[in-house]
């Protein structure tokens, strides 16, 4: 109850604190790269709270001022924060519109130009990949959680087809994100933060440009051979 109390208790204040702060700059600096700056000192304050390590790896050779679409794969509510730690770069997420809804969080992520997707209308879902293809073909990364919700039991679930539409709509490139880890830190459906690590590993790209839909069906298979290879690389335990 005590591991409980301090998790929420730091949790809450390192978002109001870099929640706040962040949104004075997004509101100075209305390019949403603010944002950024301080979610990775929000996510490490959390993260060292908690007894939590992030390790990545790959993505050295990643062009950053190429937008690329990345897509991972969905464990727990930790994901986040590693990725945050792990990706390079600026970039934007499509997440589900009830994360806008979180006081300061929410407002933050607004003002940063993250995409709300309404997952349960499937035309809302639509406009939201058209204005997603729109950033990135301004040259602005995008990232998504390619099966859309969290698994159950660590396997990669079926692989939603609108980041796959987003890719070919913008023509950049998927690079396939896999973390492991995370659900033996804070599993689906439990508010019990253990420590334990999350890795992160970055795949190459996988080029979209120039493909057609005949190809879309082996495009996902692709995508999902590439996620499978990064979480079976892997596996750490909590401690």
């Amino acid at each position: 109850m005590l591991r409980l109390a301090w998790h929420a208790a730091v949790i809450t204040i390192s978002t109001l604190l870099f929640g706040v702060t962040a949104i004075v700059f997004l509101i100075l600096i209305p390019n949403g790269n603010p944002l950024l700056w301080f979610a990775r000192p929000w996510a490490r304050s959390i993260t060292m709270a908690c007894g939590v390590r992030v390790r990545s790896s790959g993505g050295e050779s990643l062009a950053l001022e190429t937008p690329c679409i990345f897509l991972c794969n969905h464990q727990s509510h930790f994901d986040i924060l590693a990725l945050i730690l792990a990706l390079p770069g600026q970039y934007r997420v499509l997440a589900k519109r009830e994360l806008f809804l979180v006081p300061v969080f929410g407002w933050a992520i607004w003002l940063a130009g993250f995409i709300p997707v309404n997952r349960s209308r499937r035309d809302s879902a639509i406009r939201s990949i058209t204005r997603a293809a729109k950033k990135v073909r301004a040259g602005r990364s995008i990232l998504i959680f390619g099966e859309g919700t969290r698994s159950e039991d660590g396997s990669l679930g079926p692989l939603k087809k609108g980041g796959f539409h987003l890719a070919m709509q913008s023509g950049a490139p998927i690079v396939p994100v896999s973390i492991s880890g995370s659900r033996a830190v804070l599993p689906k459906g439990s508010l019990t933060i253990r420590p334990g690590e999350i890795r992160v590993h970055i795949s190459q790209p996988i080029a979209t440009y120039g493909r057609s839909m005949d190809g879309f069906d082996a495009l996902i298979a692709e995508v999902r051979r590439s996620l499978e290879a990064g979480i079976a690389a892997s596996t750490p335990t909590a401690t």
